[in-house]
């Protein structure tokens, strides 16, 4: 057998030894004078862009990583130390890449089972995160300890210190002390004790292996790696070891994962990041910019909007029962409150501006509006028997009303109340379907919406989103004046300067105020004696509105309006052939039932502490005689019940 002696062997070895040397210096060398570092600031500069309520609370973010930069005379002097005592000890007495500190890690590392001290100093940490990725290969680590070398040429120890603390990830979609502050502990970074410091410290090496909320054994390690912390202050001289024994381990905040698109208000910060979008920002500036974004949304408006939903959505609902919720303030256009799902993550429709419905008799109002407009009042006397047949376009049209029930000679008022259709559809007929469908328009229904001005227009037979229904009754709320939804007010750049300001409204006076006045009155029966009496029960100031439930019973709505308010709220199924009724022990779901009650309870919460404001005075109510009106439609024989 071929032997090899041991001098050759050592040969060999310091042979390969010297040209492994050779190689790697000058493979660094190389990378040393071709690889440039970006500009730090472009990186840990970037921030997510914040969506904020009117009141300048915040709702969200729109970004790819989830960051707030802190100064570092704005972090906590034991947080600053907690870290260091974790991570890099001698960070402010070494350089860039220390071989005596990774000599140290690897035996503090076997010591305690893996709970010692990384290799890494804090300027590699900083050049891998900022500007590498995280592949384990050679070519990169020689780029990282050459950026880190650069970085430490241009950058003092402190400005280091801010970046790595403004980059590092902590886990919970978290990059930063501050987000990870308010993920953790629901506090700023500068509001942290000395043990909370030291379990964000512990936290950031590894957030998938320390995060308690993933098991409990990454609380027993988090724990350990907690001690540590405290113990390597007390080594450095930063705390006393009587202050590192009374120092308890905090309460930690339970996590979500799903991040800031999860629960209802993923709506809001998709519906913000799609106008933005369409304003002309670009991607790149939502994702990193560091935008603040004011918006029309009212806090308390929209807390009350959601526990509404949550409180008055029936129990052992079907999974494809939706419910929509838009509320705006008459006048201005203003979008207060959105309610859209419960759940963005899990379904990307928003409920209040994108899916549909069939309207039902929330429709009703555009027909008397424009009944009104024609001189009919009020008071006029119309047939309520049910069935009844009406010419539509050379066939008969049968109408009945809900149950089925006959009403006889009654007011133009009681109709409305009642939600009268085999009144309302000649009222349709005699002014005209296409003046109906011309109110509706001017009301604020878009022309996206589908609306054929044929008799069974003024019964809901169209479907519009829910936010359209809301618009138009703001319409009616601000005694004829119409104002185009919106809910962008300002954007301000990363360093406080305005990008973008949203212009005055430019209300539009549509309807005189003197048949907003009458109809107004009359939405008001429906609230005070009519089909929303039982729902709208408790509001304690006035309201108008109008219930509506479509054919079958397959939607259900009310929408209604204070002097200050307006919203509209729907219910309806994935499929509209499938009926509402049943659902929450319900033979009959109707627009009075679930909708007016989670209205109302919308209502009562958006306007807590609010003024109590009546509405105008009715113009042509009372003190004549009544004028009978017929329909001209062939009427059942069928009696009154």
């Amino acid at each position: 057998m071929f032997r090899i002696s041991k001098r050759l062997l050592a040969r060999i070895a310091i042979f390969l030894g010297g040209f492994g040397f050779v190689a790697g210096s000058t493979l660094f060398v190389l990378a040393y004078f071709t690889v440039n570092i970006p500009n730090p600031n472009d990186f840990v500069n970037t921030q997510s862009t914040i969506i904020q309520y009117s009141n300048g609370s915040e709702i969200g973010r729109i970004g790819a990583q989830n960051r707030t930069i802190v100064p570092l005379a704005k972090m906590p002097l034991h947080l600053r130390q907690a870290v260091l005592a974790a991570e890099n000890r001698n960070f402010y007495s070494e350089h860039a890449f220390s071989f005596s500190g990774f000599a140290r890690a690897v035996i503090d590392n076997v010591k305690t089972l893996g709970r010692g001290g990384g290799g890494s100093t804090i300027t590699q940490q900083y050049a891998k995160t900022a500007f590498l990725t995280q592949e384990r290969t050679i070519t990169r680590k020689i780029k990282e300890l050459v950026i880190a070398i650069k970085l430490e040429n241009q950058l003092s120890k402190d400005q280091i210190l801010e970046n790595y603390l403004n980059t590092i990830y902590f886990g919970r979609g978290s990059y930063g002390v501050e987000t990870a502050s308010q993920q953790y502990f629901n506090r700023s970074a500068k509001q942290l004790n000395l043990a909370q410091s030291a379990v964000i410290a512990s936290i950031l090496r590894s957030p998938g292996f320390y995060d308690p909320q993933y098991s409990e054994n990454n609380m027993k390690r988090l724990q350990a790696r907690f001690q540590y912390v405290l113990d390597g202050m007390v080594k450095a001289g930063w705390i006393t070891e009587a202050k590192a024994k009374a120092t308890k381990f905090p309460t930690i905040m339970p996590g979500t994962s799903e991040g800031w698109l999860s629960g209802p208000k993923g709506y809001l910060i998709e519906m913000v990041r799609a106008e933005l979008v369409k304003r002309g920002f670009t991607d790149d500036q939502l994702m990193k910019g560091g935008l603040i974004v004011k918006t029309t949304f009212d806090q308390k408006a929209q807390t009350s909007a959601v526990a509404a939903v949550a409180k008055l959505t029936p129990k052992g609902a079907p999974e494809n029962l939706h419910i929509g919720l838009v509320a705006i303030r008459p006048g201005t256009g203003e979008i207060i409150a959105l309610y859209g799902g419960a759940d963005y993550v899990k379904r990307q429709l928003n409920d209040a501006t994108q899916s549909i419905a069939l309207a039902g008799s929330t429709f009703k109002p555009f027909a008397l509006a424009a009944g009104l407009e024609a001189g009919i009042p009020l008071t006029s006397m119309w047939n309520g028997d049910s069935p009844q047949y009406f010419d539509d376009n050379g066939k008969p049209y049968e109408v009945n009303n809900y149950g089925d029930e006959g009403w006889g000679q009654v007011s133009l008022l009681t109709a409305t109340s009642h939600s009268i259709n085999t009144i309302y559809v000649p009222l349709g007929i005699k002014v005209g379907p296409d003046r109906v469908v011309d109110v509706a328009r001017r009301a604020g229904i878009p022309d996206s919406v589908a609306m054929m001005p044929t008799p069974s227009v003024v019964l809901g037979a169209a479907s519009p989103h829910v936010i359209d229904v809301a618009v138009a009754y703001a319409t009616f709320a601000s005694n004829g004046v119409y104002a185009a939804p919106w809910f962008i007010t300002e954007v301000n750049g990363s360093n406080g300067g305005v990008l973008y300001q949203a212009a005055s409204p430019s209300p539009n006076t549509v309807f005189s105020k003197d048949v907003m006045a009458d109809l107004t009155y009359g939405l008001q029966e429906v609230v005070k004696n009519g089909t929303a009496t039982f729902g709208t029960a408790g509001l304690g100031r006035p309201a108008a509105g109008k219930t509506g439930t479509s054919e079958q019973n397959a939607s259900a709505w009310f929408a209604g309006y204070t002097p200050q308010l307006s919203a509209a709220v729907a219910m309806f199924r994935d499929d509209a052939t499938q009926t509402l009724n049943g659902i929450g022990g319900l033979n009959s779901v109707t627009g009075g039932t679930f909708p007016a009650k989670i209205w109302t309870a919308f209502m009562k919460g958006a306007l807590k502490g609010d003024p109590v404001l009546s509405f105008p005075k009715p113009v042509n109510i009372g003190g004549t005689d009544p004028v009978v009106m017929t329909s001209g439609g062939k009427q059942s024989m069928k009696k009154k019940k």
